[in-house]
């Protein structure tokens, strides 16, 4: 208990790359979880060569955000386009520029999106099937 855990499985989300780390309070013991799995078939790659997907962030007290999002190799950026609501619809994200990777903390999903899966060595995958082989890679 109180792990990291990474898979990729067919599960609520349909076939995706999941996640889970514990929570822990500033003694080190857990307090929560949170779980983030990205849609593998909402992955594609653009002609603009942003490879964008959809993520699911989930926290253990039923919490959910969903995001459409994307990531630009060639400048090492992401960008968020929309969220969407549990009813299916989305909501365009407003003042959502670019950003920088590089500033995200270690931790974050973008930067490990980034590193290892979708822009290997700053290379970009060259489309879907590539992303997904990459994510089936748990590293």
């Amino acid at each position: 208990a109180g792990g990291e855990v990474t898979a990729f499985e067919r599960g609520t989300l349909g076939l995706s790359a999941r996640g889970k780390v514990p929570l822990r309070n500033a003694s080190g013991r857990v307090v929560g979880e949170v779980s983030a799995g990205i849609d593998a078939e909402s992955i594609s790659v653009g002609s603009d060569k942003v490879v964008r997907y959809t993520v699911v962030i989930e926290a253990a007290g039923g919490a959910k955000n969903v995001s459409f999002e994307g990531l630009r190799c060639e400048s090492g950026e992401r960008r968020l386009y929309a969220y969407g609501h549990p009813d299916g619809t989305w909501s365009k994200a407003r003042n959502a520029p670019w950003e920088s990777i590089k500033l995200r903390s270690l931790l974050s999903y973008q930067k490990a999106l980034f590193e290892d899966h979708f822009c290997p060595g700053g290379i970009n995958v060259r489309d879907a099937r590539e992303a997904v082989r990459n994510l089936r890679q748990v590293r």
